[in-house]
């Protein structure tokens, strides 16, 4: 599975994807706007774990981020379940020397088209750490919304943190199913 894109590709995870992977997401400004499930350290052995999870899957949920056939960071969607089972929680990193270059609104935007086309989803949302000001910008330029904030509702790293959320729907999902 391969998406071209003007400043990346998105594809699946694969064996050789490790050093590339590890070297990017290895990185504290990385993990310090990520879930704590994302590990600090990233090892090699958590990258081959990861690639291991992601591979060989016909309809990829989680996509590695390359730039000349290099993983440069990921993006998934979580489709949800019981009466929230429309929604996709999308998620997405990106290594320090490929911030602030429009990658990341790119690659939501295709995920976006991507989640929409191949998942019974009518809702994708979003949870951004207050004090990630870039996060939001390429959520509003990639058509989402600011839904809510939920003041203090997470702790990372010794903070606590209000958790913006923000969503967007797929055209004309306001009308019946």
């Amino acid at each position: 599975m391969m998406i071209s894109l003007s400043k990346c590709r998105l594809r699946s995870f694969r064996f050789g994807d490790e050093i590339s992977l590890q070297g990017h997401a290895d990185n504290i400004s990385v993990w310090m706007n990520l879930r704590n499930s994302f590990p600090h350290p990233f090892t090699v052995n958590d990258a081959i774990s990861w690639i291991s999870l992601n591979r060989n899957n016909p309809k990829p949920c989680n996509l590695a981020i390359t730039v000349n056939d290099d993983v440069i960071g990921g993006i998934g969607i979580s489709q949800q379940t019981d009466i929230y089972q429309l929604n996709a929680e999308i998620g997405y990193w990106l290594g320090e020397p490929y911030w602030n270059k429009g990658i990341m609104t790119e690659v939501v935007m295709a995920m976006v088209d991507y989640t929409f086309a191949n998942f019974n989803v009518i809702r994708i949302y979003a949870g951004v750490f207050d004090h990630n000001i870039a996060s939001m910008r390429v959520l509003e330029k990639a058509g989402f919304h600011r839904e809510a904030i939920h003041r203090k509702a997470i702790y990372k790293y010794g903070e606590i943190l209000d958790e913006h959320l923000y969503a967007i729907l797929k055209p004309g999902a306001d009308k019946t199913l």
